[in-house]
């Protein structure tokens, strides 16, 4: 069976749900690190008021006994504090005399395109679902992963490299990775040098005074990615399709590179690819890492590197413009609770959804119903790989 993660529920709604499928027996439950990784999403330099009012906590409702996972689907749940405040609007259950209707659509979220596909004239309900509150449940998904992956020596990192114009200059990878969330974790914009973050800070600070928003650049690195993860013979097998999709699924992301990303364009190939070299008790490395550690949609042992670019938050304090859905009068964009960036906590939404997607390749390759078959099949790959040339 694949692993599958769902997730449902709304921004205002109940709370959060996280559904897992195809999740071996026998790992242990970490309920620490899974309430760690939704505590880590929370925080961030330019947050707005709703993370004031929720304490993200994480309940097994089911797929575990005594502490280990069964085998059975995992449900997760993360309570909405807001919902008391709320639950007269938007009740599930019945219509109800209080409304918070929205009817004037902001640019760039997926208001108005919501609404043309359900035909909503009040696009409440498809707010309710977009808003990133959604990512908490892949976060608590993302600790899960985490807890297999540790089983296996894979740690997943990441920091904030851009916010609007100010970048984190550090010469790259100056910074060892293994490094990246002990400096970045300190840092309210988690930045890894101490000029960019004071940079960043003031630039979403004047954001804040203009009304304004900001997006940025985030890289997410996964280590101790095995070699021979994902597959070349089709396409939706490919690691570097499923990283991209997972990404790209992510609310406001726009781009997605994988190692060189973009820049690989304007360079001659000797420039681009990585040599191959082979040490005795190690196996196969490359000296650099421009792939991004997949070549032809599988893994080759080298560092799992991502960077996303995340827009702007489409809700402004000062809105722009736009045309209602009943009247069709001209006017002002719906304002909302929001961030003025997002950009931090995306990094760690990031981690998650990276965790997620390579535990699910991993298990694709090593799957077994239990944590010991997958266990014996991957010391099975990495003893072949480790005595290859014993063995041709």
């Amino acid at each position: 069976m694949k692993l599958e993660i769902n997730t449902a529920g709304e921004s205002h709604g109940k709370g959060i749900t996280a559904f897992i499928e195809g999740f071996p027996s026998g790992v242990e439950l970490d309920k620490d690190l899974i309430d760690r990784e939704l505590r880590r999403r929370q925080g961030g330099f330019g947050r707005g008021g709703r993370m004031e009012i929720e304490q993200d906590r994480a309940e097994v409702l089911s797929g575990f006994y005594q502490g280990k996972s069964t085998g059975t689907p995992i449900v997760l749940w993360i309570a909405n504090e807001d919902w008391e405040n709320w639950k007269e609007a938007i009740s599930p259950e019945e219509e109800t005399e209080e409304r918070r209707s929205v009817t004037l659509p902001r640019p760039g979220h997926a208001d108005l395109a919501g609404s043309l596909k359900h035909g909503y004239e009040d696009f409440r309900p498809v707010l309710e679902r977009t808003s990133a509150r959604e990512t908490a449940g892949r976060v608590a998904a993302g600790g899960l992963s985490r807890t297999l992956l540790r089983e296996f020596g894979i740690r997943i990192v990441s920091r904030v490299t851009r916010i609007g114009s100010a970048v984190d200059s550090t010469e790259k990878d100056k910074v060892p990775l293994e490094n990246w969330n002990e400096l970045a974790d300190d840092s309210p914009v988690r930045a890894t040098a101490g000029n960019a973050e004071e940079e960043m800070m003031a630039e979403i600070e004047n954001a804040k005074e203009e009304g304004d928003s900001l997006g940025g650049i985030f890289e997410v690195v996964a280590l101790g990615v095995p070699p021979g993860i994902g597959s070349y013979s089709s396409a939706e097998g490919k690691l570097d399709s499923k990283i991209a999709g997972g990404f790209m699924s992510i609310p406001a992301i726009k781009s997605v590179e994988i190692g060189l990303g973009k820049e690989a364009g304007s360079k001659p190939g000797s420039g681009v690819h990585d040599e191959i070299f082979h040490d005795e008790g190690r196996g196969f490395r490359r000296s650099t890492n421009n792939a991004g550690g997949i070549e032809g949609g599988v893994s080759n042992g080298e560092p799992l590197r991502v960077r996303a670019t995340m827009k702007p938050i489409p809700t402004l304090a000062r809105p722009l413009h736009s045309v209602d859905l009943i009247s069709g009068e001209e006017g002002k964009a719906a304002k909302e609770r929001s961030d003025v960036c997002a950009v931090p906590p995306a990094s760690i939404v990031g981690e998650a959804e990276l965790a997620n997607l390579v535990a699910g390749a991993f298990l694709d390759k090593f799957g077994g119903d239990t944590l010991n078959e997958v266990r014996e099949s991957f010391e099975n790959h990495r003893a072949r790989i480790q005595n290859w040339f014993e063995e041709v």
